[in-house]
């Protein structure tokens, strides 16, 4: 055939070329129908390619890994394909392995990907994630990558390129600062545990207040409360303040930190019928019955002294009302009786005086808590009076209007 094709040397080239095209494309067929399928089977066997990843092996990583081998055929044939220029010659094989290396490359990527799927199917991979890990790697290798085909491109030597660029070290540091603070941040992060997936954080600068459902090199994703998604620079977590409630979830305890705003007008001491009143609740009768007996010692001392009777101590409204939220709150089912349970006065303001409750409940689920806390305001504000007591609110104008108008209709009226 060559003999007949010699008056048209252009023609055998074409043919052999057309041969080499075909060789490349049945290696390829070749290496998917029978190789890769064999090494489908050994990777089902281990962790990368179980049921639930054989998919992603699939398509993935096999078919990039088969690409490699035309590749290879094409590099090896050129070279014995008549009247092509040394220099077409030279171009190709450095193309081809250009091609080779940045499929294997990308393969390896995807195969980096696969290894995190698997290791976030352990049970601990929330506390340690290896995602930040991961992307650091492939930059490295995507750097080294670049510089290797542009060495073989422009054929020089990868070594030489690479140490030209260390005298480029400063500018390449200036482009990657993000990427190195981010690098330092998730080392961190990994090794103190301060943020992990599903963990509730709070960080208002960055309008971020939810559940952590990503970590990446780069940034922290965050799904807030009202469903939508806040991407936090892994940065900022190492340099700026935020709230992780994982403490509270480890706990099992949630707190309630409320106040009940008292009108102080309202307090007063009880009159001995009032607290002959009072002992029909049942949480008050070890109250006043200690309170009784105490003040009963101290007045009886004051009458030996010959004090007079203004001196005398005697219960009062608040002091009794308090005491019983404190057994509320201690016989309450919803309330957490291991940890902190207490009623105190803080200091007054013009909105009255404040009785702080502070206490945990033992479910830190979002409803159910709040349940809890309405379901104890909801008590204590309608069983405030019968304490004689009032809460402090400020009145609107709309009644105020309402009772003018009905003074100046009564005013009319006399007239």
């Amino acid at each position: 055939m060559r003999t007949a094709l010699a008056p048209y040397p252009w023609a055998w080239t074409l043919l052999v070329i057309a041969a080499l095209l075909l060789a490349a494309w049945l290696a390829n067929l070749l290496t998917k129908r029978v190789l890769l399928r064999g090494l489908r089977r050994a990777l089902r066997a281990t962790p990368l390619g179980g049921e639930a990843h054989d998919q992603d092996v699939q398509l993935r990583v096999i078919p990039r890994l088969a690409n490699v081998v035309p590749a290879l055929v094409l590099a090896a044939g050129v070279s014995v394909v008549p009247g092509l220029p040394e220099q077409v010659v030279t171009v190709v094989h450095a193309l081809c392995q250009a091609f080779i290396v940045l499929t294997v490359a990308l393969s390896v990527s995807r195969a980096l990907d696969l290894v995190n799927v698997v290791y976030e199917r352990r049970p601990n991979a929330a506390d340690k994630p290896i995602k930040g890990f991961l992307q650091v790697a492939k930059i490295v290798m995507y750097v080294l990558v670049a510089i290797s085909i542009v060495a073989t491109l422009i054929g020089a030597k990868f070594l030489h390129i690479l140490t030209g660029l260390g005298a480029m070290t400063a500018v390449t540091m200036l482009i990657f600062q993000d990427t190195i603070l981010s690098l330092v941040a998730s080392v961190q992060i990994s090794s103190d545990g301060r943020v992990r997936m599903g963990d509730w954080i709070e960080m208002p600068a960055q309008n971020a207040d939810g559940d952590v459902i990503d970590i990446s090199l780069h940034t922290i994703t965050v799904k807030n409360w009202d469903k939508t998604v806040t991407r936090v620079p892994t940065k900022y977590l190492i340099s700026e303040s935020f709230k992780n409630w994982r403490g509270m979830t480890e706990t099992g305890a949630r707190r309630i930190k409320r106040s009940l705003y008292i009108d102080q007008g309202s307090v007063r001491f009880l009159e001995p019928g009032e607290v002959a009143r009072f002992k029909r609740f049942a949480l008050l009768d070890d109250y006043l019955d200690g309170k009784e007996n105490e003040l009963r010692e101290w007045n009886a001392k004051l009458a030996e002294r010959g004090a007079e009777p203004v001196n005398q101590r005697r219960v009062t409204n608040l002091g009794t009302f308090r005491a019983y939220v404190n057994q509320y709150l201690a016989n309450h089912p919803g309330i957490h009786h291991g940890m902190t349970t207490l009623v105190r006065q803080m200091d007054p303001t013009d909105h009255g005086l404040p009785l702080q409750l502070w206490c945990f409940t033992h479910d830190v689920r979002w409803k159910p808590y709040e349940d809890v806390q309405s379901d104890i305001f909801d008590h204590l504000l309608a069983i405030l009076p019968e304490f004689g007591l009032r809460v402090f609110q400020n009145n609107s104008d709309a009644p105020l209007d309402v009772n003018l108008r009905r003074v100046a209709a009564t005013a009319g009226a006399d007239d």
